[in-house]
């Protein structure tokens, strides 16, 4: 018995992106080159060559413009300057000629739903009178009350509290993070041609595309409803809001796309987009909207073979009708590491299943996105001292979860020790500690070990790079006669098949074809074969 996933409707021209392997490099933490414990443009430059050998077909690059750092650079003082943090302009165009230079593709962040509130804008704003023109660029309005004491409505911040902060004039001014991340005001033109004059900045430099920062924010509904008693609003989460996935938000990702469209080299844009059902989300990838979305669906699903299946089914159904890949994500540095997710508490248990998701992942329809340190089978650190965190949702009450510092330890590239080569040898220690038991997965550690993590990662993205049934293209479930276990998940891709084994049990079944790779070996005898449990292999057929 097989059901067959494949587009209602012909694909389009194949483009890069449509199978690319993208791994996200979460700035700060990647790889320090001048010894101040905070990574820098530099640092990642020099360890590009690990992306490059791994498998992967591009990098994505957290904010590294200039920003007073209240939220980890996405609160923008300058989108076209590098903060010195991080390095010079130089530094960013050297990055992105040696990634080139290694058949690597480069993403950069732009954050388009607010600024810093240290931006010329921001500060122009405040300077100006209520009702100013240089207001209209942010959402400024009264307060409710006699004396316009209250905010204007009862919108909550993602980060905990109110969404609103007066200034000293009596207004009131909407930001749905931080208070120093104002929102911008998308009816006004303004914000259109500085936007679009940044893309093209970026672009003229060279930049593969753009992952857009909240993308279904952008836009608020007419007239700010109140949202009523329910519970806090998240970033990724359930809920319909007057603030998220609005209609209008697909007027500006047209205009992107066709800007996008404009340039030579196939430039992409990335939806980081939160929307309430799959349906939803398909429409930021519409073939004259962005190419890409984020499919949190797939990262929230919990360790189920039922629950994946359904999610697996409805995103590839949902992308078909509007001929999109979709694109699958376990982890990011926004939400605690998946071998942690998946473990419950127990790291042995989270990191079978965390081999057995990538492979599962990798596996699919479409592209995929890692995160830096998921190769090493890095887990979240979840004992930082309080005094170091610098979440800002971790100071704020009843707001996300404030546990964001966790997934972006900075990564440990070799030795006995912290900073484990992140750092040069005798620098001062990293922004955030990294635990004694990393010294066993560093890239050092698991370079040349058939069974580390890093290896699988790596034999795994070379296959997939070499198999012609896998990436881009249609998949089968498969069941095999008499059918199998509960918990047990099998389909098929031209030439290969892909077994999933989510119980604590090993779960035996004809075997499929010849083995490629496994998370876990499984055990042959003939015509059958065992699957460990939390195990996921592929099959040459």
């Amino acid at each position: 018995m097989t059901q067959e996933l494949a587009p209602t409707r012909p694909a389009p021209e194949r483009g890069w992106w449509r199978d690319a392997v993208i791994y996200q490099v979460y700035v700060r933490s990647f790889a320090d080159s001048d010894g101040d414990g905070i990574g820098d443009l530099r640092g990642i430059r020099e360890r590009l060559p690990h992306v490059a050998a791994l498998g992967a077909d591009a990098v994505w690059l957290t904010p590294f413009y200039a920003s007073p750092q209240a939220d980890g650079g996405y609160d923008v003082a300058d989108y076209r300057s590098v903060d010195p943090l991080f390095g010079t302009l130089d530094d960013a165009a050297e990055l992105i000629n040696a990634a080139h230079d290694l058949g690597l593709r480069v993403i950069v962040d732009i954050v388009p739903n607010h600024t810093s509130d240290q931006h010329a804008w921001f500060r122009a704003a405040l300077a100006d009178q209520q009702g100013g023109p240089a207001r209209e660029r942010y959402h400024f309005h009264p307060g409710r009350g006699a004396a316009g004491e209250r905010p204007p409505n009862d919108w909550e911040s993602v980060f905990g509290g109110p969404a609103w902060t007066r200034t000293p004039d009596g207004d009131w001014y909407l930001h749905l993070f931080a208070p120093q991340q104002p929102d911008l005001n998308w009816h006004s033109p303004e914000v259109h041609e500085e936007f679009e004059s940044v893309l093209r900045f970026w672009l003229g430099l060279g930049v593969d595309g753009f992952r857009v920062d909240v993308a279904h924010g952008m836009v608020k509904a007419e007239g700010l409803p109140d949202i009523g008693a329910r519970e806090q609003a998240k970033m990724i989460g359930s809920q319909v809001l007057p603030f998220f996935d609005q209609d209008g938000v697909h007027d500006i990702h047209r205009s992107w796309r066709r800007l996008l469209d404009s340039y030579d080299g196939e430039r992409i844009g990335v939806a980081e987009a939160w929307a309430p059902s799959p349906e939803r989300l398909a429409l930021y990838v519409r073939p004259d909207e962005l190419h890409q979305a984020f499919n949190f669906q797939f990262l929230n699903c919990p360790w189920d073979a039922q629950a994946m299946r359904a999610v697996i089914e409805t995103s590839l159904a949902a992308t078909a009708l509007v001929g999109a890949p979709t694109t699958w994500v376990l982890s990011n540095h926004d939400v605690v590491r998946h071998l942690t997710r998946y473990g419950g508490g127990d790291e042995t248990l989270g990191l079978r299943r965390a081999r057995a998701a990538a492979l599962l992942m990798l596996a699919l329809p479409g592209s995929a996105y890692l995160y830096q340190g998921e190769e090493l089978g890095l887990p979240e650190v979840t004992d930082l001292p309080d005094e170091v965190r610098q979440d800002p949702s971790f100071f704020r009450t009843d707001g996300q979860d404030g546990l964001r510092d966790g997934a972006r330890v900075p990564m440990p590239w070799s030795g006995d020790a912290a900073p484990y080569g992140f750092s040069p040898d005798g620098a001062d220690p990293s922004w955030l500690p990294q635990p004694d038991a990393w010294k066993s997965l560093t890239v050092e550690a698991q370079t040349g070990d058939p069974h580390s993590t890093l290896e699988l990662y790596r034999s795994a993205l070379a296959l997939r790079r070499d198999l012609p049934g896998l990436g881009d293209g249609p998949m089968t479930w498969e069941q095999p006669p008499g059918g199998y276990p509960d918990g047990l998940l099998m389909f098929s891709r031209p030439g290969f098949v892909c077994t999933l084994n989510t119980t604590p049990r090993p779960a035996e079944l004809p075997t499929p074809g010849r083995l490629l790779l496994a998370s876990e070996a499984p055990a042959e005898d003939g015509a059958t074969v065992t699957l460990p449990a939390d195990s996921c292999a592929w099959w040459a057929i």
